[in-house]
């Protein structure tokens, strides 16, 4: 009988709970696992276990979840802990505090561990209390059992969440079987409105049907699902390739029913993987690839220069064509402050792209923030030093937050010993405002075409690296790191002397390359080496040297 059938008053359940290394996606590992079993709405037997991983624990994972590199160096591996779990979900209930989660990192975990995931049905906890607890508006787990009047004796451990969590469903159990007299209605009840992952579950290809996969690397690179005719499906990257493609067959789109071949590319870094990805996709276009994975996290201050007045704008992409982009900065609402700094201290158009002409001055041009070019009396060129002159900022060597607070430091004494002192202190105040969000802004508070540069990309886990050659915020040359540097060099010197000077104008289909990269910079803080002429192999030995001896120091 299908335990979807059963009556859900006398079947078991087994409450869940998971603890990770906090990494995301393909990083993302197993720490701890921890069980409850759960039947007649009263909490039984208990089980947990830590579990070995791969990559090393940040400091801030040990501290948050008490869980040390030393305590998973000795734990069982991955394939014995979650076959023990297996086992003890065939024909149970599973139940989590926010499922969705606990899923998502059990199956990947199956899957990397070459195991089959037992796919039972699901119960969040979130949900019931959404459902059942109306008025409860804090669903964090500690806080919701301390609302419905469960103590909590300790947390951010697997197996005491997992106790949390059973106490929970508990608590709920009756008013949810007042309303779901099987599991299936319950499962019905409490899950998405969407009926599109119950269609896409019934789809899974069978394991013996899938393309070999066993070929693939547990190293970074591109994989590339292929059809009967060798033709692109999809193409894909990952600091993982094995784990990575095994994953599209736990929740499959349309292209894996056709895949029958899978090939790869290997890259020494998660950051040439991207790129290789991006322009793969362009050049191929594969049916399923319908963009590329994109972030809002990161933001850009642009300004596009192909109009007569230009302004700031704030997008979540740099600029094509004619353009200055800064960034990428951290949230768009920070970088449009910024922005509005830049505009009133610049003297800037407040107003969008398109400008009407007024008779008279706007409310910013009254109070000396805007020069007015609306009312058409003002020389572009004049208008064009303006803009200029805060571009420069952002372009020079020197630190663009030092140079802003040091240009607003000049202002102030020109006010102060003209006599103007409202001038001064209103500059005063908007250094304080200003210096407060520089704090805050984090990213790279440079243009993106500034500074051309080496930038040395490492393995997740070995001692191997990509150099790419970045110019124009573009990828110019890349590949493994020689082993002579004078090759390196020369490479540079090529990249060099192809480099014009100022902005550089972006293609459209170069932006989300562009995109990339400057993303990725920011996030993770590559060794860089600006080369303001052509690296030679007396300068690249000192640097290659300490860049490998802090990118080891970090891996570590």
């Amino acid at each position: 009988m299908d335990l979807r059938d059963l009556p859900l008053a006398s079947t078991e359940l087994l409450a869940v709970d998971t603890e990770t290394n906090g990494r995301g996606g393909d990083l993302c590992e197993l720490t701890e696992v921890g069980a409850v079993l759960v039947g007649g709405g009263e909490t039984h037997d208990t089980w947990e276990s830590l579990v070995r991983v791969e990559r090393p624990l940040s400091r801030g994972i040990e501290r948050f979840t008490g869980i040390t590199q030393q305590m998973v160096d000795s734990a069982p591996t991955p394939a014995d802990v979650l076959g023990e779990l297996a086992r003890m979900l065939e024909g149970r209930v599973m139940v989590a505090h926010n499922a969705a989660f606990d899923r998502r990192v059990l199956r990947q975990a199956f899957e990397r561990a070459g195991l089959q995931w037992p796919a039972p049905p699901v119960l969040c906890t979130v949900s019931l209390a959404r459902r059942f607890a109306p008025l409860v508006r804090q669903r964090r787990l500690a806080l919701l059992a301390d609302a419905l009047g469960i103590e909590v004796e300790a947390s951010h451990r697997a197996l005491p969440d997992a106790i949390t969590c059973a106490r929970v469903l508990c608590a709920l159990f009756r008013r949810l079987c007042a309303h779901a007299r099987t599991v299936g209605e319950a499962v019905e009840l409490l899950g998405p409105r969407s009926r599109l992952r119950a269609k896409t579950e019934a789809q899974r290809r069978p394991p013996a049907e899938r393309p070999d996969l066993s070929r693939l690397p547990d190293d970074p690179g591109v994989y590339v699902f292929r059809d009967d005719r060798g033709r692109p499906l999809y193409v894909g990257k990952s600091v993982s390739l094995r784990t990575r493609a095994r994953s599209h067959f736990c929740a499959p789109a349309g292209w894996t029913e056709r895949a029958e071949i899978v090939d790869y590319r290997p890259t020494n870094s998660e950051l040439g993987a991207l790129v290789l990805e991006s322009r793969l996709i362009k050049q191929w276009r594969p049916p399923g690839n319908t963009a590329l994975k994109r972030t809002d996290r990161w933001a850009y201050v642009r300004c596009r220069l192909d109009i007569e007045y230009p302004v700031l704008e704030v997008s979540s992409e740099p600029a094509a064509g004619h353009a200055v982009s800064i960034g990428p900065l951290r949230g768009k609402r920070l970088a449009g402050e910024l922005a509005d700094h830049l505009t009133s201290l610049y003297r800037l158009r407040h107003c969008g792209r398109k400008m009407r002409l007024r008779e008279h001055r706007s409310v910013y041009g009254q109070m000396g923030r805007c020069c007015s070019p609306c009312l058409g009396d003002l020389d572009p060129n004049a208008y064009r030093g303006q803009v200029d002159e805060a571009l420069a900022l952002f372009e020079a060597p020197d630190d663009a937050g030092r140079a802003l607070l040091a240009e607003i430091d000049g202002r102030v004494a020109a006010a102060s010993a003209d006599r103007r002192y409202e001038r001064a202190a209103a500059l005063l105040r908007r250094r304080e405002r200003l210096s407060g969000l520089l704090d805050r802004l984090g990213g790279v508070l440079r243009a993106v075409h500034a500074d051309p540069r080496l930038v040395l990309a490492r393995h997740p886990v070995k001692e191997r690296y990509d150099v790419l050659l970045v110019a124009g915020g573009r990828v110019s040359d890349w590949g493994p790191l020689p082993e002579d540097l004078g090759e390196l060099a020369g490479r540079s010197a090529a990249v060099l002397a192809g480099v014009p000077a100022g902005a550089v104008a972006v293609r459209p289909d170069e932006v989300d390359e562009v995109r990339i990269v400057s993303a990725w910079v920011a996030e993770h803080e590559p060794p860089c080496l600006a080369l303001a002429r052509a690296a030679d192999q007396v300068q690249l030995e000192p640097w290659l040297a300490g860049a490998r001896a802090s990118a080891t120091a970090v891996a570590r």
